[in-house]
């Protein structure tokens, strides 16, 4: 038989991994049909079909399920082997992976990762905005960023950032049209703007005074997926939108948006920065980690006003 390379048995693992060819092409920053031939090049020389392939979808068969038993953890040892000889480097270098939610990548994840890359300037960094949860040792991510600390078995977690809070924000000219709610019950007579989560699941709004706690799922005429759109939303008038300090900040400084039932915002838990409880990390990972942590005590020190 003749010789089977490595990479191509990453390319399959890899094809497997993204759930067809084009996202497979687009990690690897090649071509879907590059990808292709390497796949038919690699059943020719094991003499096995490795996977099921229509127009919709890509699947393994049965000796595709039987390889990939065998090679994705083999895969994880050949990259923990070149991760350890990592540590034999006195400067940081290779690729750090990083999932995350869109407010977190936009407000924190990528200020704090363009100052470590001025710092580390052989350390190249990816992040991926993602609202799911996943396995993100299964994914290939070195860490990821998840709100409060809600962590699977192994993992370790440090607080990324300030306490977070949520605003409720609606241009003038609907308050004005509408007027302004002064309790979570006046919500019932306004137009309120929804989000969805990926996983299908509607945005819950959470209230806090005085003791009393309340959460609702609003009724709403619009439902969105992103904080972003549903600024946009806001802005022209469709309604009150819910979404992170943040975002709102500056257009609430500048007067397009006002905010309301701001007694009843409660301080919730910080982004958190997780990664695998392994005992052995990246040269660059390490410095990563010192680095936020560092960040996490200049922020608790001087917080801002």
């Amino acid at each position: 038989m003749d010789q089977v390379r490595l990479d191509n048995l990453e390319v399959f693992a890899s094809i497997v991994r993204c759930g067809g060819f084009r996202a497979a092409a687009l990690e690897r920053g090649i071509s879907s049909s590059a990808l292709s031939q390497t796949i038919n090049g690699l059943e020719e020389v094991l003499g096995i079909r490795l996977l099921n392939r229509t127009t919709r979808s890509v699947s393994p068969t049965e000796a595709g399920e039987r390889l990939l038993e065998r090679l994705v953890p083999a895969i994880a040892d050949i990259r923990k082997a070149v991760d350890d000889l990592n540590q034999l480097k006195e400067k940081p270098s290779g690729t750090l992976r990083i999932n995350a939610p869109a407010p977190a990548v936009d407000h924190l994840l990528c200020p704090l990762v363009f100052e470590f890359m001025r710092l580390h300037e052989e350390v190249n960094v990816e992040i991926v905005s993602d609202a799911a949860v996943i396995d993100i040792v299964k994914q290939g991510f070195d860490a990821g960023v998840r709100f409060g600390k809600q962590l699977e078995q192994d993992m370790v977690a440090m607080p990324l950032g300030p306490s977070l809070r949520y605003a409720i924000v609606a241009s003038r000219s609907y308050i004005d049209g509408n007027g302004r709610p002064t309790k979570p019950a006046d919500l019932v007579h306004h137009q309120c703007i929804r989000r969805r989560f990926p996983g299908g699941a509607l945005a819950t709004w959470q209230f806090e005074k005085e003791g009393e706690k309340m959460e609702l799922v609003p009724d709403a005429r619009l439902t969105l997926n992103s904080a972003q759109n549903e600024l946009q939303a806001a802005l022209a008038g469709n309604g009150l939108a819910h979404v992170l300090e943040d975002y709102a900040a500056p257009y609430v400084e500048d007067g397009r948006l006002v905010e309301v039932l701001e007694d009843w915002s409660p301080i919730l838990p910080s982004w958190f920065l997780y990664y695998p409880n392994k005992r052995h990390s990246s040269a660059a990972m390490r410095a990563f980690l010192d680095f936020v942590r560092a960040y996490t005590r200049s922020t608790a020190d001087h917080p801002q006003p």
